[in-house]
């Protein structure tokens, strides 16, 4: 499993039409149910997402087709990790 930090490198240049790429570009990630989960960082400095790729690769290739990414309005780092403790309504994807 992935932690995604999604950064703000260039707030000026995100639109309303480039965050509606952005989005759109993701939710077609979460059909393939490799995406979980996403969202806006509060303060609003960039996003988290939290990823089942099978590999940090296949994750890569998927970030750098974000419209984000590609238009360098953010960056992100990848933080791999193995969940060993859940509540009840998560336990099917503890280690």
């Amino acid at each position: 499993m992935f932690l995604v930090d999604m950064i703000f490198t260039d707030v000026e240049k995100i639109t309303p039409e480039l965050t509606t790429q952005h989005k759109s570009y993701l939710e077609e990630e979460y059909k393939s149910n490799k995406l979980m989960f996403g969202g806006r960082k509060v303060p609003r400095t960039g996003g988290i997402l939290i990823s089942m790729h099978s590999s940090e690769q296949e994750l890569v290739q998927v970030l750098k087709s974000d419209p984000f990414i590609k238009s360098g309005v953010a960056s992100y780092s990848i933080t791999e990790f193995v969940p060993v403790m859940a509540s009840k309504d998560y336990s099917n994807i503890v280690a």
